[in-house]
């Protein structure tokens, strides 16, 4: 194999599969990326058995053939290199990659050793919205734990329609749940539901972050495949039973209070330097007029910002995961956010007031403290 390829082609490629290589593998191959050569394209993969990820771009190809290179060094030296083409090709049992003045030779593992993936079938492809699919990663993700012995909720339930799609997840503590409307194609009527593993999104939000053209779905056996661009990401899907989420979502709560974003994030973050590292608890005494975000701790001392509110209810107060309402903040852009309240020891719900193009329930478990 022997090619010539632009460096920023190559390099914009390689950094797309970083994610996905493990370096502590304990099976070698694994950390490299599989890089096959014809026609006018070089084309690239690589996977961790969980998650993979083909993409291509073009190239000069003068011997077509196939190698492994370890994907991380190789991303490493392509970076490095002046703004150039790229020479990459066998040589000796080796690889040599040369640009301008440098010269390297790389040591590459069988191509057979490279594990075989599925293949989509393209038998029922969907095509999903990539904006309504970012907005639902971006929204989602930070709710997955990725540790708990539960293995299905180490991912994200996602649910497709024929007029709506969402994405939910939780772990243990809280639930984020975004819904998208969408427009089903003709023949379809069945509800699809897959569990996607954290990774798996992780990946996608990088996929994702460029262009505006819609994605095609496919899930096949185990498998579930996502083609966005000229690039198509395989994830495994993960086998068990998703919470009845449903359940989770109080429909009792009767306070209602609603916050400039930016003025309760920033409360929270200045109260929270002074609550408990281990617990993370803020505490919100709601008042007439007021919400008073507190925090303390024996080792570190007190705080407290006050916020005035529309509350015109009852008087109670509710302590909550600061970082918990951090996330949710982080992830919404509305200028007003809502919550919503029963008691002391029920579920919150907060909403983005006025959001477009989207749905977005974020419930939250109280702390008792």
């Amino acid at each position: 194999m022997e090619l010539v390829v632009r460096k920023n082609d190559l390099l914009r490629e390689l950094q797309l599969f970083q994610g996905i290589v493990e370096r502590k593998n304990t099976i070698p191959i694994l950390a490299n990326v599989l890089i096959e050569a014809k026609g006018q394209e070089v084309k690239f993969l690589a996977t961790d058995l969980e998650v993979a990820l083909r993409s291509a771009c073009t190239a000069t190809v003068e011997t077509g053939g196939s190698v492994t290179l370890p994907a991380k060094k190789l991303y490493e030296i392509i970076k490095s290199l002046p703004e150039t083409d790229v020479r990459i090709a066998e040589d000796k049992g080796g690889v040599k990659v040369a640009a301008d003045r440098f010269d390297s030779r790389m040591q590459t593992l069988p191509r057979e050793d490279f594990p075989t993936l599925p293949e989509s079938s393209g038998a029922q492809v969907t095509t999903i919205s990539r904006a309504g699919l970012r907005e639902m990663v971006a929204k989602t993700q930070f709710a997955i734990t990725g540790e708990d012995t539960r293995f299905f909720l180490n991912g994200a339930l996602f649910v497709l329609k024929p007029d709506s799609m969402s994405l939910v997840a939780t772990d243990g503590h809280r639930l984020a749940l975004v819904t998208v409307a969408r427009t089903g194609a003709a023949g379809e009527s069945e509800e699809i539901k897959a569990i996607l593993p954290k990774k798996t999104l992780g990946e996608l939000a990088r996929l994702l972050s460029d262009g505006d053209e819609d994605i095609r779905y496919e899930r096949g056996e185990n498998h579930l495949f996502f083609r966005v661009g000229g690039r198509l990401l395989i994830s495994r899907m993960i086998d068990g039973q998703f919470p009845a989420y449903e359940r989770v979502i109080p429909k009792g709560n009767d306070k209602h209070l609603e916050f400039e974003r930016d003025r309760l994030a920033n409360a929270v973050k200045r109260v929270a330097l002074l609550s408990s590292e281990r617990s993370r608890a803020v505490k919100f005494q709601i008042a007439k007029g007021k919400v008073d975000v507190t925090s303390s701790s024996p080792e570190l001392g007190e705080a407290h910002e006050t916020l005035v509110t529309d509350y015109a209810g009852a008087p109670m107060q509710i302590s909550f995961n600061a970082q918990y309402v951090l996330d949710f903040l982080t992830a919404v852009p509305t200028d007003v956010v809502s919550l919503e309240l029963k008691d002391e020891v029920s579920q919150a719900v907060m909403h983005p007031v006025g959001a477009e193009g989207y749905e977005y329930t974020y419930v939250i478990m109280p702390m008792r403290v």
